[in-house]
């Protein structure tokens, strides 16, 4: 921990009467934010703060708003954290903000081992409605206008390199499906688990608020069942517990208001599509220096898992001659040589030796940045020996342009095998890769 950072903090905690902070840990959750657990004197407390000024470019709401809205929940029923005080400029490092902390953890495997689901999907859909029946009278929460927001994903898009054809079939599919307008409520706009406190399977607490806007509630129900995060569940659609038949039925008897399916598959794909440019937009941050940590690189590398999920979703549009067509075959991968060591086997051996004699040395923190870097060297290793594609310029602007789509013979097939090598290689124990490739390769 930098010494500026704990004299910033102690400044910060001053003015509300607290003591300096001890016993600083490095929280290895969040994409974006930074998190820390100290203690103030008698309390546990959690810092929350941006790793870089230029990660909250853009962003709709700042820390003070964000702070604020957390407030508001807490103030209205919600597990929300309760902000303790916020960061200002004379302290020195940074935006962010200090709350008490919840009981509990935000592992998703821990909370899905212990859960009893019929309670836990009931625990969930209540702070659902909560969340969504916050009165967000005189805050600066932004308010969401769908096309709005479809056409800054459309020019993300094409900044990130347009090239991506799963990614171009998304975005197309989603000008042309729109919903109308509809009453605008508080969204969460990060409900799903690993951003939810549990204790022994009950939720606790509610974290991550600063995508919060209002718009359509469905958003958050689409969301938080996506595929990336059901975890070990993915045959489990609702937050890995259950169905969505049955989380519906626990949201509307929470208080909720009617679920609509065709309103909730179009933020399903919105919001796959969207945290597919979130990914890449990790390796923008990278390379501009905000944060040059491995995980920032490793995440942009999980685009892989959204263009599978998103070409699963969009599937049944294509004729059944396309569906059942065979799938190219794969890219062999490179045969072991007998001479010197390839580029891939380099990289093999330096994980072992990180996994043998520098894994026994690190703890905390440290031992989860091991984890990520040994999965950095492997998705190297496995991109050189297996060479899989995942752009195409050209096909990509045909997408977009609707000069091509699912009903062109071969292009199905095409990209689910595009799908199935990149995510082979970038991240194999994927847990919806098995079962794509099952159905896809009939194996």
């Amino acid at each position: 921990m930098s010494t500026a950072l704990e004299q910033g903090l102690a400044r910060a905690l001053g003015r509300i009467g607290l003591p300096a902070p001890q016993s600083m840990e490095r929280l290895s959750g969040g994409a974006n934010m930074e998190s820390w657990r100290f203690a103030a004197g008698a309390e546990t407390c959690v810092l929350r703060r941006a790793p870089s000024l230029e990660m909250m470019a853009g962003r709709p709401m700042d820390h003070h708003a964000e702070a604020a809205l957390i407030r508001a929940a807490h103030a209205a029923g919600v597990m929300a954290p309760e902000v303790l005080v916020e960061l200002d400029a004379g302290d020195g490092i940074g935006s962010g903000y200090v709350m008490r902390a919840i009981p509990g953890s935000p592992d998703p495997n821990l909370f899905l081992a212990e859960a009893d689901p019929a309670v836990a999907i009931h625990d969930i859909a209540r702070e659902l409605v909560a969340t969504h029946r916050t009165d967000c009278t005189g805050l600066a929460v932004p308010l969401m206008d769908t096309r709005d927001a479809l056409g800054e994903l459309r020019s993300r898009f094409l900044a990130y390199g347009g090239d991506r054809p799963i990614l171009a079939l998304a975005l197309r599919w989603l000008e042309a499906n729109v919903p109308p307008p509809t009453a605008p409520r508080l969204v969460h706009g990060d409900f799903r688990l690993g951003n939810l406190m549990f204790d022994q399977g009950r939720l606790t607490g509610v974290l991550d608020w600063e995508l919060a806007h209002l718009g359509d509630w469905h958003e958050d129900l689409a969301f938080g069942c996506m595929t990336v995060w059901r975890f070990s569940r993915p045959d489990r659609p609702g937050y890995g517990l259950t169905s969505i038949g049955e989380l519906v039925a626990a949201y509307e008897a929470a208080g909720g208001e009617r679920f609509d399916p065709e309103r909730f598959r179009f933020w399903t794909i919105y919001r796959t599509f969207w945290w597919a440019l979130g990914c890449l937009q990790m390796g923008g941050f990278w390379r501009a220096g905000h944060d040059r940590s491995v995980e920032r690189v490793v995440v942009a590398r999980r685009t892989a898992e959204q263009e599978l999920d998103l070409l699963l979703l969009l599937e049944d549009l294509a004729p059944k001659a396309e569906r059942a067509r065979p799938l190219p075959p794969a890219t062999a991968p490179l045969e072991p040589g007998s001479g010197e060591p390839s580029g891939a086997e380099i990289l093999t051996a330096v994980s072992e030796w990180l996994n043998a004699e520098i894994k026994p040395l690190v703890a905390g923190r440290g031992k989860f940045d091991l984890a990520v870097a040994r999965n950095a060297l492997g998705i190297v290793a496995r991109e050189l020996d297996q060479r899989p594609a995942a752009t195409d310029a050209a096909l990509a602007a045909q997408l977009l342009a609707g000069e091509a789509d699912l009903a062109t013979p071969g292009l199905l097939a095409r990209l689910r095998r595009m799908a199935l090598g990149k995510l082979t290689a970038d991240m194999p124990k994927y847990p919806a890769l098995a079962g794509a490739r099952a159905q896809w390769e009939g194996s």
